[in-house]
């Protein structure tokens, strides 16, 4: 695995770990609830990550995008912030 690949699955740990905290709100992110956005972006990760599936990646991409899903939950949900900060990341490795 190269160090871009592990910079990113850093970054996706992270990612959840803010995803799964309790009390989060994902009214305006397109999921549900905590476990339908921790399946579906396990599941993109995993694609991206060990399939090196790149529709995948792009799907991904726009998850960390402004106004995308986990922007939409990290606003709702008091961890802007911390988005930002971790967007960027993802930014710069890709």
């Amino acid at each position: 695995m190269n160090e871009n690949s592990e910079q990113l699955r850093a970054l996706v740990v992270e990612t959840r770990i803010f995803l799964a905290r309790p009390g989060n709100s994902f009214d305006w992110s397109g999921w549900d609830n905590a476990k339908e956005a921790l399946d579906e972006f396990d599941a993109l990760v995993t694609a991206v990550l060990e399939g090196n599936d790149r529709a995948a990646r792009t799907r991904l991409k726009l998850y960390f995008s402004p106004t995308g899903p986990i922007q939409e939950v990290s606003l709702s949900s008091g961890w802007g912030e911390e988005f930002v900060v971790l967007a960027n990341k993802v930014d710069a490795i890709w």
